[in-house]
């Protein structure tokens, strides 16, 4: 069973999966509060689902762009239980999982985020023949700059903001397809992305992995270095959560 984790954005989500197949999962939104709300929501589902810590096996976090504190409590908490548990941890791109859903489609997928500064980040996938392909790494640009490379018929998706919305309708017409997917929990398509990677082999050191932030975010520098991932109180929490099992 996988844990997968989404706090990369307003909307966050925690879900339990077999084989990328989503058994339970909780969504909400938030208020930049993932910090305080993150852990709660994640032993409430444990135990709505009735589902014991041993029985997970791997932690799949979306690791952005995104929401700085967002991304940091979902990266550290992801961390902290897989390196508490032992078991595999595996970070994926927010932007891809936003993407894998149109797949089927056959269209260039355009994943697109607010990041701030009439900046937006972005990046380009695309399903083949059954073949998952990454055409473009996230990177940042502007509405404008975006649309004047697209050259083709592309879909874009994400949570996609009414006024850049209207700019990309407005600069390629009906070169674009915009998705109006009334979802924004991305739950079942992390679940199944990192399973599928999973089953690659690919693996993130709970030790190394950051969140991908396109900017440095604006922060004040700590005194003191900041722990690798959760707190030693945290990490005792889990550990007595699992020796409860």
């Amino acid at each position: 069973m996988e844990l997968a984790i989404d706090t990369s954005s307003g909307t966050a989500s925690v879900a339990l999966s077999h084989r990328g197949e989503v058994l339970a999962s909780l969504g909400w939104r938030t208020a930049q509060n993932h910090t305080t709300e993150l852990l709660p929501n994640l032993i409430c589902l444990l135990q709505q689902a009735k589902v014991e810590l041993r029985s997970i096996e791997a932690i799949i976090v979306a690791r952005g762009p995104g929401s700085f504190n967002g991304l940091r409590a979902g990266v550290s908490v992801a961390k902290g239980f897989a390196y508490t548990l032992s078991i595999p941890l595996l970070g994926v791109s927010t932007l891809e999982v936003e993407a894998y859903p149109f797949g089927f489609t056959g269209f260039p997928l355009r994943p697109v985020h607010k990041a701030g500064r009439e900046e937006i980040a972005t990046a380009l996938y695309r399903q083949r023949d059954d073949e998952w392909q990454c055409l473009e790494e996230a990177n940042l640009t502007t509405v404008r700059a975006l649309c004047h490379r697209t050259r083709q018929k592309t879909l874009f998706c994400g949570e996609l903001p009414a006024d850049i919305v209207s700019d990309i309708e407005q600069n390629l017409g009906k070169q674009a397809i915009i998705s109006r997917s009334d979802s924004p929990f991305r739950g079942s398509a992390l679940a199944m992305l990192g399973w599928q990677k999973l089953c690659r082999g690919e693996r993130h050191d709970p030790v190394t992995l950051q969140p991908l932030y396109l900017r440095s975010p604006h922060i004040t520098k700590p005194r003191a270095k900041a722990p690798p991932f959760v707190t030693p109180s945290e990490a005792s929490e889990i550990r007595k959560w699992k020796s409860q099992d």
